[in-house]
């Protein structure tokens, strides 16, 4: 049985795709939100554009659509589906102690929600709330360190220079010794390295002989790169995910002579070496003091309303060059 609607809101708006590279605005009865919930509205979401996209383009594959479901989602792939994770908001109504507030919440692009108070995390007030929009991503640029395990002095290539690579290059740069080259196809993204304090370089003119790479570009190109730099016994970190897309590789090259290590990496659970000790809590309460990080906000491409994003979506699922992170605004 639905709970009643909220008298103070009685509808909310929601993004929703309703056909491969369709979507639209839905309305939506509000409930109220019961003992230990919290009645949301939102100041901001963001678009995860290499997983967004490909969700929008109708790209999951039908052996995934159990693992890709994100924790709010509405709906089933491929359609229609309530999708998205990066969303930063108020709290209006709810337990005392956390009424306006400002909160992080892995939840899809909708103007007022209704969620568990656990799933909140609240945003440190040294942080812009525009700027936890990055969280998610984040997130994911953590957990895809933990799973690289870099050593000290390593030398560490990131290829593909989109929001990830760029938080990425951003947390390794800082690791003491570390040599960090920022990769990308795009000659324009060397403005957005320099910003995240380290080395760029195009695909033909990358150094070689890496210890470590960490593949985000989305592109089967992008991982050929990484195998083609990497020293011998290098870890190659695979983080991008291609939905329906198919990848060859070259592995008749230098992937066995090398003695090369080819691993994945996924945020939906922790990274192995930390997953005895640390919660998903406790891994975005990390992610909140990282943000406090005022070069992140050159991973902020601009604003668009949350009315338009119909529109935005079609948009950026064709690739918009330029665009790092699209935040959506809700007032």
């Amino acid at each position: 049985m639905r709970r009643p609607a909220d008298p103070a809101a009685m509808t909310a708006w929601a993004f929703w795709l309703t056909a491969a590279s369709h979507g639209e605005l839905r309305s939506e009865p509000l409930p109220l939100p019961g003992p230990d919930e919290a009645r949301m509205r939102t100041l901001y979401t963001a678009v995860s554009r290499g997983t967004e996209s490909r969700v929008f383009r109708g790209e999951v594959p039908p052996s995934q659509y159990q693992a890709m479901r994100a924790p709010f989602q509405q709906g089933e792939f491929p359609a229609p589906v309530k999708y998205g994770y990066c969303n930063v908001g108020i709290v209006e109504a709810g337990p005392a102690t956390l009424q306006g507030k400002i909160m992080f919440c892995l939840y899809p692009h909708q103007d007022r929600y209704v969620v568990p108070t656990a799933a909140l995390t609240p945003i440190p007030t040294s942080i812009p709330p525009g700027r936890a929009v990055l969280a998610a991503n984040l997130e994911t640029a953590l957990n895809v360190l933990w799973d690289a395990a870099p050593h000290l002095g390593d030398q560490i290539s990131v290829i593909g220079a989109g929001v990830v690579g760029c938080l990425i290059a951003r947390l390794a740069g800082k690791l003491p010794g570390c040599r960090v080259q920022l990769i990308d196809s795009d000659p324009g993204k060397a403005t957005i390295a320099a910003l995240m304090g380290v080395a760029f370089a195009v695909p033909e003119q990358a150094a070689d002989e890496q210890d470590l790479l960490i593949h985000v570009s989305g592109s089967p190109a992008g991982l050929a790169t990484a195998l083609g730099l990497a020293g011998f016994e290098a870890t190659v970190v695979e983080a991008s995910w291609f939905g329906t897309q198919p990848v060859s590789l070259a592995l008749g090259e230098n992937f066995h002579a090398k003695r090369l290590c080819l691993r994945s990496s996924q945020v939906g659970q922790v990274a192995t070496a930390q997953r005895s000790r640390w919660t998903h809590q406790r891994r975005m309460a990390m992610v909140m003091n990282l943000l406090d990080d005022p070069a992140l906000d050159a991973l902020i491409s601009g604003d668009r309303r949350f009315a338009d994003l119909p529109q935005v979506m079609a948009e950026l699922s064709q690739d918009v060059t330029g665009v790092l992170c699209q935040r959506i605004i809700y007032s």
